[in-house]
């Protein structure tokens, strides 16, 4: 019964809003002292869950992102697209879409991306007649486009515990990324054939011209990082540091970053960072306990027994993941479920790198689902627009997001084409 009770534990904790790391390290503490085992053991296996090369690239992504944001580098991308996408019907609406996407070549996080910019998309489509609930399920929903298209913090994450090549799932996530801005911006100019009223200001071609010149040094930060990784230069980590470099010397140039401020942007990178690893080493150690009580093989033995059919057994890995996603912080969720489901995944034919893919992509839009519903709960924060209210308006573009989710699941070419014609 000692792993009923720590799963009963830990979930009873969570419903308590203990942090995630604390919910589970304190049960699993308490395992293993029942267990007869040494809490030193468990220390142990923490650390070796965060002691990891590949994993050095989280703090230097973030580092990015927060220099983005901290500065008017964010600023510049959002004045570019409004002048090039504002006047078109609903055209704020296509400005959130295409910031957040210019924005996830930057930053590899949806919490970033909503926090640092949401806020600022929220109040401008507001005041322009544009209803709270779309405008602030938009920017939810488009803040998941971070996450997913690379640099992508879960990416590292999951290539770190699957042992698959991170350029690889780089590669990989591009054509979901893209899928999904797609779809976002299908659903609004579906959604906008009714409101006339929401055309903007007529072009005007010397601004547009100059704030498109603004906006071309940060994006020169993708390049360098994905055109290293991608092109065989550098590592991720090592693109990742060169890339955060890239961005405070842009900073600098830009005298919008004053030498106080560059420890204010390492102290909210250190205090990110630490939040990410902490659950990361917590995880390790659940996973590691799952490991020693067998959970993996009942789990595999039990799905291979129900189907034998990739079809289903893909159907029921995103229902599985969706419904996990709901419930569980995705750094958590993506450490503790990919050793279960890569060896069945692999029994099934599935490669690991599409896997990658559809875990990230199903613990993504949990970001956006209740009870957890992280990235719903700081855009109701940084815009004052109640929870419940950002969870309805987050609820209208999920259709589009499972169309592209059964897209990425059912047909592996969108996600193995281009590590395979880059030879990744």
């Amino acid at each position: 019964m000692t792993l009923p009770l720590l799963l009963v534990a830990i979930f009873g904790l969570f419903l308590l809003r203990v942090p995630m790391a604390f919910a589970i390290l304190g049960p699993s503490f308490v395992y293993l002292l029942m267990e007869d085992y040494s809490l030193h053991l468990g220390v142990r296996l923490v650390m070796q869950g965060i002691n990891s090369w590949p994993l050095l690239a989280v703090p230097l992504f973030i580092l990015v992102g927060t220099v983005a944001t901290r500065t008017e580098i964010a600023d510049r991308l959002y004045d570019a697209a409004l002048l090039m996408l504002g006047p078109l019907r609903a055209g704020l609406a296509y400005v959130n879409i295409a910031v957040s996407l210019g924005f996830s070549w930057m930053s590899g996080a949806a919490l970033a991306d909503a926090a640092g910019i949401g806020s600022i998309e929220v109040n401008h489509m507001r005041k322009k007649g544009y209803p709270a609930e779309f405008s602030v399920g938009l920017s939810a929903s488009s803040a998941l486009i971070s996450p997913i298209m690379p640099p992508s913090i879960p990416a590292v994450v999951y290539a770190s515990v699957a042992a698959v090549s991170t350029g690889a799932l780089f590669a990989a996530a591009v054509v979901p990324a893209i899928l999904m801005t797609l779809a976002l911006v299908v659903t609004v100019f579906l959604w906008s054939r009714g409101r006339p009223d929401l055309v903007g200001d007529p072009y005007d071609w010397g601004a547009t011209r100059r704030a498109v010149l603004r906006a071309l040094p940060p994006m020169g930060a993708p390049i360098i990082i994905l055109g290293g990784i991608l092109g065989g230069f550098f590592t991720p980590t090592e693109a990742a540091g060169i890339g955060a470099l890239y961005m405070l010397l842009l900073a600098l140039s830009y005298r919008t970053l004053k030498w106080r401020d560059i420890g204010l942007i390492f102290r909210d990178t250190a205090v990110i960072t630490a939040q990410i690893m902490i659950i990361i080493g917590a995880s390790t150690l659940l996973s590691w306990i799952l490991a020693r009580e067998q959970v993996p093989q009942t789990i595999a033995e039990a799905l291979l027994g129900l189907t034998d059919n990739p079809v289903v057994f893909l159907l029921i890995v995103n229902v599985l993941l969706l419904v996990c996603g709901m419930i569980l912080e995705p750094t958590s969720a993506l450490l503790i479920i990919t050793p279960i489901l890569l060896p069945i995944a692999l029994e099934f034919g599935v490669d690991p790198v599409q896997l990658g893919s559809i875990v990230i992509f199903n613990l993504m839009i949990g970001l956006l689902t209740p009870p957890m519903g992280g990235v719903v709960f700081v855009l109701s924060s940084v815009t004052g627009i109640p929870v419940e209210r950002v969870f309805r308006g987050a609820a209208f573009y999920l259709p589009a997001m499972i169309l592209v989710l059964l897209l990425i699941t059912y047909v592996p070419a969108l996600t193995l084409w281009l590590p395979e014609a880059l030879g990744l």
